[in-house]
């Protein structure tokens, strides 16, 4: 199938497919014009690749998930390795979010929003406080 056809199925855009092809994580085959020709099995991949992505596996670290879904011989430790890694480093973002909500909420509550000029949002960005 061609881009197109295999950006309908897969779901992405034929930029996305050709950036993932152009750094090895995908290799269509050519057709006789030249043009690449997609398999089911490159949609596949294709979508699985989605999948990690929105879970917020890298790009390298979907280099190596597709590299243990292609190897029969993988050890589903080492898969268990990588997710929860991934999922240690997500429980830290969320955290790293959490202090920035609580400051930003204090920094919204000081604010009286009116007409003066004196704004504890502008203070705190500026480091003249103790947000």
């Amino acid at each position: 199938m061609n881009i197109g056809a295999a950006a309908r199925h897969s779901g992405l855009p034929p930029k996305t497919i050709r950036y993932y092809e152009e750094i090895g994580l995908l290799k269509a085959d050519r057709a006789q014009n030249g043009y690449r020709d997609y398999s089911g099995e490159d949609v596949h991949r294709l979508r699985f690749v989605q999948r990690a992505r929105g879970l917020g596996f890298s790009v390298e670290e979907c280099r190596q998930l597709l590299s243990l879904y292609g190897n029969s011989g993988r050890e589903s430790s080492d898969v268990k390795a990588l997710a929860s890694a991934k999922l240690t480093e997500i429980d830290r973002k969320i955290e790293e979010l959490k202090g920035l909500r609580k400051t930003l909420s204090h920094l919204v509550a000081s604010c009286h929003g009116d007409d003066r000029p004196e704004c504890p949002i502008i203070d705190g960005l500026a480091g003249r406080t103790d947000a």
